[in-house]
């Protein structure tokens, strides 16, 4: 008896596009701008050269390898979060395994204290740029002075020669409480409805991808709000199971604040437009913890000071899109 191992069909009409938190993306050099001692040879980190090399090499591995199942080509849409400015973001898509990918960058300098911001990587021979802006997120603590947090990163472009509207995110952690910080990104929720409805006053049916590290769950009350309007669908809500799997880890407890979230239209398959294909967690056995009480969690740069040499402490998500041809 003869056995045939079959591999999966991969189309060149499908694209991928990425969501990835890169966890404390910083050089190894001191900014006098930003909170960023930590992340120096002489820090509390000891971060050197060496390893942020290191660092580089291991994202830029992942990054094209999101999505390989099913395409036949690296992803045309990256947004990131925790990088600290656009130097790093041009080392990371001059690494060997992105080096020859035509990969361009949005960036813009952001508020944070710590210096970190959210970018798009695009891939310059199926997206282009037609118009691109930070969206300041105006937060004021509970004392009353202002939450110096990320903006959201609006790109407006061409996938394909199809009009999309892209907002990437980094939405107010929850370090003092989930609940004490929840009307933080209820009004994150606020400020990309409010440029929606911008939107919708010269753009007929626009196509909308939001995707980011929104630092709540699918069910969460500020996700629940972007999508309770009907123009937005939520591929990821499937994806959570908190005792199961998730984008990141905490006490052994699966959240998934990474998401994609995508507009109705891309349920049409007119000539031209682009389709939703699938939408799924990138956690392949190589970004995991191999072995010890946290197995099978992110392999993370950091666990306090000490340093694991890891990827991240997130796992990328991404969605597939089939261009209708």
């Amino acid at each position: 008896m003869r056995f045939f191992l079959f591999k999966k069909r991969k189309s060149k009409h499908l694209y991928t596009l990425a969501f990835y938190n890169l966890e404390n993306l910083f050089d190894a050099e001191y900014n006098d701008h930003t909170l960023d001692e930590d992340f120096t040879p002489e820090g509390f980190k000891k971060w050197t050269p060496k390893r942020y090399q290191q660092k580089l090499g291991k994202l830029a591995k992942t990054i094209f390898e999101i999505g390989k199942d099913f395409n036949t080509h690296p992803p045309v849409l990256i947004g990131v979060a925790e990088a600290e400015n656009k130097a790093v973001l041009q080392d990371l898509i001059k690494k060997d395994s992105l080096a020859n990918i035509p990969y361009d960058i949005v960036h813009y300098e952001s508020p944070d204290e710590r210096g970190i911001d959210t970018a798009l990587i695009f891939h310059q021979k199926y997206f282009k740029i037609l118009s691109a802006a930070p969206l300041p997120l105006i937060i004021k603590n509970l004392d009353g002075a202002r939450d110096t947090t990320r903006d959201i990163l609006y790109v407006h472009g061409q996938l394909n020669g199809e009009e999309i509207h892209v907002f990437v995110n980094h939405w107010p952690s929850r370090r003092d409480g989930s609940d004490s910080t929840e009307y933080k990104r209820i009004i994150a929720a606020d400020v990309i409805l409010k440029k929606m409805a911008s939107i919708e006053k010269n753009h007929s049916n626009p196509n909308y991808i939001i995707m980011g590290d929104f630092n709540d769950d699918p069910h969460s009350a500020s996700i629940q709000k972007l999508v309770s309007n009907s123009v937005l669908y939520n591929p990821m809500e499937k994806l959570h199971a908190p005792k199961i799997r998730g984008s990141a880890n905490y006490k052994k407890s699966w959240s998934l604040f990474d998401q994609i979230i995508i507009s109705h239209n891309f349920f049409n398959y007119q000539k031209g437009s682009h389709s939703f294909d699938r939408a799924n967690i990138y956690d392949d056995a190589s970004l995991k913890e191999y072995k010890g009480k946290y197995k099978g969690s992110p392999f993370r740069t950091y666990a306090g000071s000490k340093y694991l040499g890891g990827y991240s402490d997130h796992f990328p998500v991404y969605i597939i899109l089939k261009y209708n041809k």
